[in-house]
């Protein structure tokens, strides 16, 4: 931030303007040579007339803008099903108080709802189909707006072209850092899948619809995984390893943001 100060030469020689200048050069010289060591200061002379003192002020006001760093910080977090993402997720937040925002779990939540909104998203969830973007952003804006200031994972999302697209275009303010991309064979995350459908009740931990999720992620996210390739924005870690193991992949991985 910084202050934009006006000094302008008058020639009038009215008492009271120059009581006014004589106020302004006892008081307000000292305002911007206090202020310009601080936070900065940018001086425009009225001499040159409305119009110039308002061009610098709108660029200053653009400067202020541009320089506020008021922007989420996003990382997200992808990979095929059962590679481990939220287990990575729930270290991290530990350690080092990022917060976690599942896509997955926010449309679970919405299922739980019993909402007509809920009921569609469960019928998708449970065909392994890809529930629309404009769904899952504005719950993801929603909790994003419930923590201002915080480092962001976002886990799951965005899963094909059309979640970055909309992304992009309702979230411009948000920073993407990068992508933590967990890359592990299907036949090491189908079996973890089964074992965690035993006990998770959710309604795509079966074999129909883990296979249905491999193809989509192969077919849908993995193009995404390359675009932000494209731009050096992908952080691959392999994740068929123990949790301790992955996760010093991952403090590695995130080591730049922190």
């Amino acid at each position: 931030m910084f202050r934009l100060t006006a000094r302008c030469i008058s020639s009038t020689g009215k008492s009271v303007s120059r009581q006014r200048l004589c106020v302004l050069r006892s008081l307000g010289t000292a305002t911007p040579r206090y202020f310009s060591p601080r936070v900065g200061c940018r001086v425009a002379s009225g001499a040159l007339g409305l119009s110039a003192v308002g061009a610098v002020a709108f660029a200053t006001s653009s400067l202020v803008f541009a320089s506020s760093d008021s922007s989420p910080s996003v990382v997200f977090v992808l990979g095929g099903p059962g590679a481990g993402k939220g287990t990575q997720c729930s270290l991290l937040v530990e350690k080092y108080g990022f917060v976690h925002l599942s896509a997955g779990d926010l449309l679970r939540e919405a299922v739980r709802s019993g909402s007509e909104k809920g009921e569609m998203i469960k019928k998708m969830m449970a065909e392994g189909a890809i529930v629309p973007a404009e769904v899952t952003v504005g719950l993801l804006r929603d909790a994003m707006n419930n923590h201002p200031g915080k480092k962001f994972l976002i886990d799951g999302f965005p899963r094909n072209k059309s979640n970055v697209e909309c992304w992009e275009k309702e979230m411009p303010n948000a920073k993407v850092e990068f992508v933590l991309f967990y890359d592990c064979p299907e036949d090491v995350m189908l079996p973890r899948l089964l074992q965690r459908g035993e006990s998770s009740g959710r309604v795509d931990d079966n074999i129909a619809s883990i296979k249905k999720r491999f193809r989509t992620f192969r077919n849908d996210t993995m193009p995404v995984i390359q675009y932000f390739e494209t731009m050096g924005k992908v952080r691959q870690i392999i994740s068929d390893d123990t949790v301790e193991k992955v996760f010093t992949r991952t403090q590695q991985a995130v080591k730049p943001i922190l």
